[in-house]
Parts: structure tokens; C-alpha cells; sequence
């Protein structure tokens, strides 16, 4: 049997030799973008690779989802690597598809290329003779937490339970015969090494918010009405207030915007409409701060004797990286890149639907550079290629012959002992219970 560190430069010289391969991918991902639940073109890419390199794989799990699946030698523990298919909605940005508005402004196209490009080293070097065990190449939809009102409908048609990939594929047990799962993030953070790990990330919750008044004339009669925009900016006001209140441990982040604010200038505001995440590191923080937030939204229709309407969505839990794995790729990231090049970034304040797999099982989302330009903006692109595309196939490939080569002890380690946040069953309850809708009278 070849020791664990010749299987793994074996694998990242196959990487290398599939270097423009994985980069075309990457690069043709970039300037195809598709959103959430639409990634039909991405994922039969994905589908199409698999099948070239003689990858059984599941297809249209969750709507767009790629499951492919490659047998050890032994039995033992099964690892997933993923990527995400989704892109967002920036429609300023100069690769932007004209005429859905979605970019590639986060990065997951190098995911999918990292992807591919580990699956391709292990294939070309049949590194899995040399595990024990099962390696899944996951491409999962929907990340972004974007096109509510699109996914919503989905919900009410019953082709989806949530609003995002991961937790909508463990419902459908697409994780059940997974052990652990590891993706890699693209950073573009100049100030930070190459690599970089957090101990967690913050969760979050949705909220749709409607205020109902009256319209009426605004310059001859505004006493007969009943001021919807009003009602909105004491309740924002309200939040505001609210904040001396959020505790520092606890990273609360509420960010409310209004997305219709009346319809004409002389005309008392009828409907004022809202929308806004309620973030935190636990859930319990998260819970707390919501319960506040809708304090907030019915003390401005009482002030009013508006109505609001309050729609609460589960958004994605807290993320908590497993700190095993977090060593594992502290010491793969060091090895390729060099000591210097790794860093712990502690608790960071986004969010991600990799926190809602971290609840049900060990879970690794860490950064890699190679791009420029902040996150989410039209200035976001890949502008290395080495560190954005191939270092992350590399990196996932490595982490792979770590947990399972020759009895997988690696991964036994992680497994022994450990035990989930929560369970499938509870985890599912949780985020099912989060759908509430509240109609507030304030006029009564």
C-alpha cells in the first residue's frame, strides 16, 4: 500500500495535469451563471463530468442537485465534498446573465471547479484503492437566499419544504448515508492569508412585512387616512431602539430595507412593504432577537392603527465548523501553501446553509483566496486562477486520503464519540416551525 503522502502528491500531480481542464470549467461556469433551483444548465455539466470519468451519479436531487458516488476498496466512513451550482442576483456585474440579472458575484463557480478538479485527481490516480471507505461529490442548489417570493411559490406547490439547498436535501435524506461533509469557500479578503478557517458563522431567520393603512388625499385630507410609511418608520425606529438590548457574544445583525415605500407623493401611503433577516451565532439568540423584532413591526401599527402582516421564513442555523476537520485542513492549507498562509478568523457574521449540515453531522466550511473584489459586488471575479480553481480541488482531494486512507482512522477519529447538535428529526422540526404568519391589528 502507498503511504497516505505518496497517494496524496500522486492526486495533486493529476490535479495539475487536468489544470486547464478544471480551469475552462471554471471559467464557463463564470459566464453562465443561474440562480437558486435553476441551475439546470450548471448541473448537467456537473452530470456530464461525472459520467466521463465513470461517476455514477443521481441527478434533479432537490431540482437541480448532482450526487455522484465512488466506492473504497474497504468499507468505513463516507466523506462528502461539495459545491454550490447557485449563483446571485447582480445584474450590474459586466458577466451577468442579461437577462435573469444572476453573477457568479461569490465564487461558487471555483467551488464546482474545485470540485471536479479533486474528483478528477483521485479518479486518474485510483487513489480509492487506497481508502476505506466512500467519497461523495456533492453539487448541491440554492445557497444564496435569494428570489423569496419564486422559492415560496415552490413551497406552496410542494416541490420544496425550504428555501435552501442543503437543509431541502436533508429532508429528502440526501444526507443520510453521509458521514461528514467538507466544501471550500472563495475569499477575496487581501488582508487575510490564502487560507483561512472560522471557529463558526452566524444563522439567521427571514421576515416579509406588510403594513396596511389607508390612502388618502396627502395634501387635503391626510387626517382620513391611515399612514402605512409611517407605521413602517416607527417600527423601524423601534428596532433601532432595540439594539442596546442585543448582547455583543451574541453577533445579532438586523438589516431591514423597504422594498415598497407608497405609490404616489400625494397620496397617504396605503401599503409599505419590508423585508429583513434576523442573524445570530445560536439559535436561541436568534429566537430572542426575532421576538423583539416583532414587537418592533406591531408598536408601529398600534402607533398608527395600521395592520401588519408578518411573515417569519426559516433562513439557515448557525454555522459550527468541526474542529477536527478544521485541524485537517489547517495542516493541508500549510502544507501546499506554506505556514504563513493559514489563519483562524473566529466567529464571522454571514451566513450560510452549510451551518444547517454542521448541525446534523461534522462539517468544514473554510476560504481559500483567488479573487478580487468585494463579495456580492459587481467588482467580484477570479483573478487566480492557481489559488481560486486549482488549489481548492487540491486541497479537498488531500483532506479526502487523510480521513480515509487505509482504515479510514482519520475519519474514525472524527466519528468516535461525536455527537450531532441535532438530531435529522429535530433539526427538521426546528426549521419547519419557523414558518409563522401573524396578521396585527393596531386599530382594535
Amino acid at each position: 500500500m502507498a503511504s497516505r503522502n505518496e497517494v496524496k502528491n500522486r492526486v495533486c500531480e493529476a490535479i495539475d495535469r487536468r489544470r486547464d481542464q478544471i480551469c475552462r470549467m471554471g471559467d464557463h461556469i463564470m459566464v453562465n451563471p443561474e440562480l437558486g433551483f435553476k441551475e439546470f444548465e450548471t448541473a448537467k455539466l456537473v452530470a456530464q463530468t461525472m459520467d466521463e470519468f465513470g461517476i455514477p451519479c443521481e441527478t434533479e436531487l432537490a431540482i437541480t442537485g448532482v450526487k455522484g458516488v465512488l466506492k473504497g476498496k474497504k468499507s468505513g466512513p463516507t466523506v462528502a465534498i461539495i459545491g454550490e451550482l447557485d449563483s446571485l442576483l447582480v445584474s450590474d456585474h459586466p458577466q451577468a446573465n442579461s437577462s435573469t440579472g444572476a453573477a457568479h458575484a461569490c465564487g461558487h463557480n471555483a467551488q464546482i471547479a474545485g470540485l471536479m478538479g479533486a474528483m478528477m485527481g483521485i479518479v486518474d490516480t485510483k487513489a480509492v484503492d487506497e481508502l476505506a471507505g466512500t467519497v461523495v461529490f456533492f453539487a448541491v442548489p440554492a445557497e444564496e437566499y435569494v428570489e423569496v417570493e419564486y422559492r415560496m411559490e415552490l413551497v406552496k406547490s410542494g416541490k420544496l419544504s425550504f428555501l435552501g439547498g442543503k437543509p431541502e436535501l436533508i429532508k429528502l435524506g440526501h444526507f443520510d448515508d453521509i458521514d461528514m461533509a467538507i466544501m471550500i469557500h472563495t475569499h477575496s479578503d487581501l488582508e487575510m492569508p490564502k487560507t483561512a478557517v472560522s471557529a463558526s458563522s452566524n444563522g439567521f431567520v427571514a421576515k416579509m412585512i406588510r403594513f396596511i393603512g389607508k390612502a388618502a388625499h396627502a395634501g387635503g385630507a391626510p387626517h382620513k387616512g391611515i399612514n402605512a410609511l409611517s407605521a413602517a418608520q416607527i417600527a423601524l425606529n423601534a428596532i433601532q431602539a432595540q439594539r442596546e438590548t442585543f448582547q455583543d457574544q451574541d453577533a445579532i445583525r438586523v438589516h431591514p430595507v423597504i422594498t415598497k415605500g407608497g405609490d404616489l407623493v400625494n397620496v397617504i401611503p396605503a401599503e409599505v412593504c419590508m423585508e429583513t433577516y434576523v442573524r445570530g451565532r445560536t439559535a436561541e439568540a436568534i429566537m430572542d432577537a426575532n421576538a423583539k423584532v416583532d414587537r418592533a413591526l406591531r408598536a408601529g401599527a398600534l402607533a398608527m392603527g395600521a395592520k401588519v402582516e408578518i411573515q417569519t421564513l426559516p433562513g439557515y442555523m448557525p454555522l459550527k465548523n468541526n474542529e477536527k476537520l478544521s485541524h485537517l485542513f489547517k495542516v493541508n492549507s500549510q502544507d501546499l501553501f506554506g505556514v504563513e498562509e493559514f489563519c483562524e478568523v473566529g466567529h464571522r457574521t454571514g451566513s450560510t446553509d452549510m451551518g444547517d449540515l454542521s448541525h446534523v453531522m461534522p462539517a468544514l466550511h473554510p476560504y481559500m483566496s483567488g479573487a478580487s473584489g468585494p463579495g456580492h459586488s459587481v467588482d467580484w471575479h477570479i483573478s487566480d486562477k492557481e489559488m481560486g480553481y486549482i488549489g481548492p480541488a487540491k486541497a479537498l482531494a488531500n483532506m479526502v486520503v487523510d480521513l480515509l486512507h487505509g482504515d479510514a482512522a482519520e475519519a474514525r477519529n472524527i466519528l468516535d464519540g461525536y455527537v450531532p447538535e441535532m438530531s435529522k428529526e429535530a433539526f427538521l422540526r426546528f426549521q419547519s416551525d419557523l414558518y409563522k404568519s401573524e396578521v396585527f391589528d393596531g386599530n382594535r
